[in-house]
């Protein structure tokens, strides 16, 4: 999709505008939006509302076509509620209904003249890249491994936003960074859509490589020697079962300032996750290809990041391998040395996304992070906790993490990608106890995700630290089965911030 930013001649205003569809607002009491109204020439939209054609609920859609005095082929009225400053979640319905009614146009092009700077507690970049990701979230197609690719839209492909003159600028760094951002999400989805037999360890060091040599990124691979000489036992102990080698990957996109200490995001890139020895029920298996979504959405949003030009350092570190069950695999029981030291018993070897992240946030300490943020698809818990709405956000409780939790959350908030701030404290470390090594690698099923992200956070006593599950927000299953691409804009939004402020601009 093309997208463009269209500003009004000051004479003809809307009317004017020759275009396939011009997409507008009307409202449940029957007002018109500015651009509504200066279509209204001869009264056909009022009639529309007054007839009930169209009730104005936030979605809902009516489409008008050769209206006289009217440029635009057609009109789309489109819903946005009871207010004349339409809620998020109101604008939200309706950038999702353009979306869908302008897919299925028998027009190239279209004009969205929704009042984008009216949405309450937002500006119009917000309103702008929310339209973006809807019509791109239409146009995305999981066929990559399909000998017949699904049809392709036939809709409107070029697609304009209305804005003033004086708005114009901003709107297209607007338009540029949703582009981005969607690229970033698509890149994230197809990641976690291909099979495990194709997206392996190897495969997302290639995607690595591809980013750094498109971008100008650094980038560095790790093997298994160059892990051992690390001492990273406790990674190493969950990819011994697999033949697949594993690979430890590092992304640099040093855009700031050189003083300035980086953000460093570390994924999870278990390719798939049998369980290993602990071997997990066959239902629903072939979903463990998504146990890499933490790695994907890391390889996401620096896809964006780097399209964007972001103006931060971030680096990205992705330990990645399969887990799987043989004859070398590790077993319950087992005691490993992680890198940083510690013991570590492991009781249950489909417990091994800590395993391999705690010795990837041990290296993170080279980089003598500004904030270090890890991503995984962790616990089934989180799912239990939190359903698939909300990532679990785990931080400990002082004033540094504090401030990182709520960055994080308004960040969230901001992109309509959330989280929810879980707790972390001393007395759930009881359930990490191990009679035979520093600890164990679960405390057992109470408070299972808070367990988990107490015993990483063991390792990240250097630096202020986040930790995000998203085993419950990185994919969907049933019909609607398929990689979500969060949590990038989450993710991305928090970076944005963080360059706003590192730059002397406020931050959203």
């Amino acid at each position: 999709m093309d997208f463009s930013i269209k500003t009004f001649d000051a004479k003809t205003g809307a009317a004017g505008v020759k275009t396939g569809c011009i997409a507008v607002g009307v409202y449940e009491n029957k007002k018109l939006s500015d651009a509504a109204r200066e279509l209204d020439r001869k009264g056909e939209i009022t009639a529309a509302l007054k007839s009930g054609d169209i009730t104005g609920k936030p979605g809902s859609t009516l489409l008008l076509r050769s209206v006289d005095g009217v440029a635009a082929e057609r009109i789309l009225l489109v819903g946005l509620g009871s207010d004349a400053l339409a809620g998020d979640k109101d604008f939200t319905s309706a950038a999702k209904a353009v979306a869908r009614v302008l897919s299925t146009l028998g027009a190239n092009d279209a004009v969205v003249a929704l009042p984008l700077d009216a949405v309450k507690g937002r500006d119009l970049a917000w309103a702008i890249q929310t339209c973006v990701l809807a019509m791109r979230e239409g146009n995305y197609r999981s066929d990559t491994m399909k000998s017949k690719k699904e049809p392709a839209p036939t809709g409107a492909r070029k697609i304009a936003f209305a804005a003033t003159s004086a708005k114009a600028a901003s709107a297209k760094v607007a338009v540029a960074q949703g582009v981005a951002l969607a690229n970033g999400m698509d890149l994230t989805k197809e990641l976690g859509n291909l099979p495990g037999n194709v997206c392996t360890p190897t495969y997302l060091a290639n995607t690595a490589k591809k980013l750094a040599k498109e971008f100008k990124l650094g980038v560095e691979v790790l093997d298994r020697k160059q892990l051992e000489a690390l001492k990273m036992g406790s990674f190493l102990s969950v990819t011994k079962g697999s033949e697949e080698p594993p690979k430890f990957i590092v992304l640099k996109h040093l855009n700031g300032k050189t003083k300035d200490a980086p953000v460093v995001l570390v994924g999870k890139g278990i390719t798939f996750d049998t369980g290993g020895i602990s071997l997990k029920p066959g239902a629903a298996m072939d979903e463990m290809k998504y146990d890499m979504c933490g790695a994907a959405s890391v390889l996401g949003t620096f896809r964006a990041i780097a399209e964007m030009g972001l103006k931060l350092n971030v680096i990205g570190v992705i330990p990645s391998c399969e887990n799987m069950p043989s004859g070398r695999a590790s077993k319950p029981g087992d005691i490993v040395t992680s890198m940083s030291g510690q013991t570590i018993e492991i009781l249950n070897t489909d417990a091994e996304g800590r395993l391999i992240l705690c010795d990837a946030l041990t290296y993170a300490e080279r980089f003598k992070p500004a904030a270090v943020i890890d991503i995984a698809t962790l616990t089934g818990a989180c799912i239990t906790a939190l359903g698939h709405h909300n990532s679990g956000l785990f931080t400990r409780h002082d004033d540094a993490h504090d401030a990182l939790a709520d960055e994080l959350l308004v960040a969230g908030k901001s992109s309509g990608d959330t989280a929810w701030r879980m707790p972390i404290e001393d007395v759930y470390q009881e359930q990490l106890k191990s009679n035979f090594a520093d600890m164990a690698n679960i405390g057992g099923p109470p408070a299972g995700s808070i367990t988990a992200a107490c015993f990483l956070e063991r390792y990240t006593k250097k630096y202020t630290w986040a930790h995000l599950d998203i085993a419950g927000t990185a994919w969907k299953n049933g019909a609607a089965k398929g990689a979500t691409g969060r949590p990038v804009p989450l993710l991305t939004t928090f970076l944005m911030n963080r360059a706003q402020s590192a730059n002397g601009k406020k931050a959203a």
